[in-house]
């Protein structure tokens, strides 16, 4: 059985050194912000080639956060993707604000530059994109249109550690990068994680203020904040990991192109641009027979998932939350895209097998 991932004998490289970093934390005694979280938040930020990093308890909380801290007066509207992950979505409604969706780019699965415009009114106050898949979107007309209207900027990139439009990186274009480690990413840390990055010094430092309490000093409180820290345990294993991230990605990418290059066209593949720096956390392709091709591909010992098998608008979370309104386009993708195994652990052969199988559909 060729799995689609193996959160086992995806870490199984590190373990030595896991092992090593949770006896040295927790014979230290200092669980909560300490060495850990300081070490791996400057090595990230240097990473990222960002003068700041404040790791917090995951991905949702890092898009919480970052909103926050532009203190938007209630119902503000954010521009957002139609077809992200629903925490994209939360977090603008745990904010009190207004999700705005907008259509992806077919081609790319990432949010229509070109569809943008359209619906900024003078009640948008942010654009957040998502860097879908580890794709960066396109962001030279995005932050044209975040300049005209000066607007705030906020990158999901939970899924696009390292990668890089036109040579820099994503999470480094606007106010705040939002990041997610959770177990399956690229950097995935051994259970839920994340961290804010930005270059701005007072916003940095309200990320840090809310994640803790709404605190500077210990027992001194100033604004309203949240518990959402770090932990030192999974600071330390995401320091080892982050040593191996650039070559997690190359491996990545290597299989990726033995799909590219020996996938039949009847199965969409991913755009290429030499422009863009993919990380591959997931390699999908989309097929009008979808749900037939994942049952012939388990049949056929190799399992596969879908990101994401029900849009946005159509959750049943949403009903009266979002607007009704005719979004084919995410649609389509959602019933036709499957993720096909790309793990660090998987082989060159296993996804010569794979292609073998799918070349037979």
């Amino acid at each position: 059985m060729i799995e689609y991932e193996n959160l086992g004998k995806l870490n199984a490289p590190f373990f030595e050194e896991y092992k090593k970093s949770f006896e040295q934390t927790l014979l230290s005694g200092w669980y909560i912000l300490g060495k850990n979280v300081n070490q791996f938040e400057k090595e990230f930020a240097e990473f990222q080639q960002a003068k700041y990093c404040v790791g917090v308890t995951s991905g949702l909380d890092a898009l919480i956060l970052s909103l926050k801290s532009f203190n938007f007066e209630k119902d503000s509207e954010v521009i957002v993707p139609s077809n992200t992950y629903i925490a994209t979505i939360l977090s603008i409604l745990h904010c009190g604000l207004k999700p705005v969706l907008v259509e992806p780019d077919m081609r790319t699965y990432n949010i229509d530059p070109k569809k943008i415009e359209a619906k900024i009114t003078s009640k948008t106050r942010a654009i957040m994109v998502v860097h879908l898949y580890g794709k960066p979107c396109d962001m030279k007309p995005i932050m044209e249109l975040k300049e005209k209207y000066n607007l705030m900027l906020i990158e999901d990139c939970a899924q696009s550690h390292g990668a890089k439009f036109f040579g820099k990186l994503t999470g480094t274009f606007g106010e705040f990068g939002a990041f997610s480690f959770y177990p399956t990413k690229n950097l995935g840390a051994l259970g839920d994680a994340g961290a804010v990055i930005t270059d701005d010094p007072v916003l940095a430092q309200s990320i840090k203020r809310l994640r803790n309490y709404g605190s500077d000093i210990k027992y001194y409180n100033e604004i309203v904040g949240y518990n959402s820290r770090l932990q030192e345990m999974q600071a330390g294993f995401l320091s080892i990991k982050l040593k191996h991230l650039n070559e997690i990605t190359t491996h990545k990418r290597k299989l990726a192109k033995i799909y590219f290059e020996n996938l039949q066209e009847d199965f969409i593949k991913p755009v290429q641009d030499e422009n863009v720096f993919d990380v591959f956390h997931i390699f999908n392709v989309r097929h009008p027979k979808r749900d037939e091709l994942q049952k012939y591909l388990l049949q056929n010992e190799i399992k596969t998932e879908i990101h994401y098998p029900v849009p946005p608008h159509k959750q049943k979370a949403m009903e009266g939350i979002l607007v009704e309104q005719d979004y084919h386009v995410s649609e389509e993708i959602h019933a036709t895209t499957l993720s096909l195994p790309i793990s660090f652990y998987h082989t060159e052969d296993d996804i010569y097998k794979v292609v073998e199988v799918m070349n037979k559909f």
